[in-house]
């Protein structure tokens, strides 16, 4: 289940062949099926919050998307399996047609779990012969789809993860995903590796996606991005430095907070991040195994930008931008505590002397900057062209990937992008400061 999935290989003049197409297709195809296998029928039904949505709603959405995307308009003769799917499992295209509202996904007990299935296993078959039998003009233009559904269905794991440990959370019970990887032994705030600052000079730098392979389209065009010197923090805030902000009133009162943040507060009672805890012996958190007592050498999770931006004004500091955290994660391997180590939750870093640490992996780290177009940026035509850019407003920028992230999903010049307000994901944030 943890394991690493395959890669496509990288061909500058072919790309990638059938044979690799056809393979990853199945490996996450496969992946979705076991991380449900923990659950039962009644844990797959639940919405706890309008922001979260049913894990047999994740499994019939990606399989809507193949079957809406691609077998319709490219697999001649194919037969839809319902046709109130397409009512049932959009999401949000206005140009597919009308769709069941978002909040109220919850209510649908019906279809059974069972038809689900029944339904991947339909869209499966109908790939893997359209994938084979494609002519090659075919080919041409419903690769880049594919690999596009490929990675959507990738987000929408990491969904199914955030979502239902969501619903655990809201279980008196306090249920567990499954027994997971202990994170290792109990340590102290001290036991944190010290946090070293590392300084980048003022220059013009280039930012955004330069490489072979796949990338959402909110990832370009590369640009140039004059950047002041600066600072930044060698690793992610931790759940003990977090703490002290805690115990300092941060939570308490207004100075440091966006006005919109801290009416956040006020409404919805926030005082401490979400999962936490407060007992008679101290501190627990909510993780995906069940409830244990909080780790201070932790990278600080499931914060809002809110908090995050809160957290760092006390410090004396700020959160980065997006381009100085790519800058930063530039040179930086893509390794880290992705969802195939098997901890599904954040983990102390180990590393030190002056170099990045849990750069990718981990925690989604907040920037400062607005999810908006990059310089020259243009939606795609037809309804595909809803995925990413009509969605530039109001939100901001997180970098990194998480504990719960695919492996081999993430990439330097990778946007996810979050409302203010939103907490659910693994959410964190790493510390910058002007030069």
């Amino acid at each position: 289940m943890w394991g690493r999935p395959q890669k496509l290989s990288a061909n500058e003049n072919l790309g990638p062949s059938r044979d690799d197409i056809e393979a990853l297709f199945r490996d996450i195809r496969a992946r979705s099926v076991a991380l449900v296998a923990p659950l039962t029928a009644e844990d797959q039904c639940i919405q706890s919050m309008a922001d979260v949505s049913p894990t047999k709603w994740h499994l019939a959405h990606t399989s809507w998307f193949f079957e809406t995307f691609i077998l319709k308009p490219f697999g001649g003769g194919y037969g839809e399996f319902h046709p109130d799917y397409d009512y049932l499992f959009n999401s949000y295209y206005q140009a597919v047609g009308p769709r069941h509202e978002r909040p109220k996904r919850g209510l649908l007990s019906r279809p059974p779990l069972e038809d689900i299935h029944a339904y991947r296993r339909h869209v499966e078959e109908a790939m893997e012969r359209l994938i084979a039998g494609a002519g090659d003009d075919a080919w041409n233009r419903i690769t880049p789809l594919i690999e596009l559904g490929l990675n959507h269905e990738q987000q929408h794991q990491e969904l199914m993860l955030t979502d239902i440990k969501h619903v655990f959370s809201c279980n008196p019970l306090a249920p567990a995903y499954r027994t997971l990887k202990p994170p290792g032994t109990d340590h102290r705030i001290e036991d944190s590796e010290p946090v070293e600052w590392i300084e980048f000079p003022e220059g013009l730098v280039e930012t955004g996606f330069d490489g072979l392979g796949f990338a959402f389209d909110n990832e370009g065009p590369r640009h140039k991005v004059w950047l002041n010197g600066f600072r930044i923090a060698s690793r992610p805030v931790t759940n003990g430095e977090f703490l002290e902000f805690i115990d300092d009133g941060g939570y308490r009162r207004p100075q440091g907070w966006l006005s919109e943040g801290w009416a956040a507060v006020q409404a919805d009672g926030w005082e401490a991040p979400l999962y936490w805890r407060r007992t008679e012996g101290g501190w627990r958190i909510i993780t995906m195994a069940g409830v244990r007592a909080l780790d201070p050498a932790e990278p600080v999770c499931h914060v809002s930008f809110f908090e995050a931006d809160a957290y760092a004004n006390w410090a004396g500091k700020r959160l980065p931008t997006e381009a100085e955290w790519e800058l930063l994660a530039a040179d930086c391997p893509v390794e880290g505590n992705f969802a195939a180590s098997g901890h599904l939750h954040p983990i102390p870093g180990r590393a030190g002397e002056g170099r990045a640490a849990q750069v990718f992996g981990d925690v989604w780290e907040w920037t400062r900057s607005a999810y908006s177009p990059y310089p020259g940026y243009k939606a795609a035509a037809a309804a595909i062209g809803e995925y990413n850019g009509k969605f530039m407003s109001g939100q901001m920028v997180l970098k990194g990937g998480s504990a719960a992230t695919p492996e081999g999903h993430m990439r330097a010049s990778y946007r996810n992008f979050f409302y203010p307000p939103d907490r659910w994901q693994f959410s964190g944030l790493r510390l910058a400061e002007d030069a």
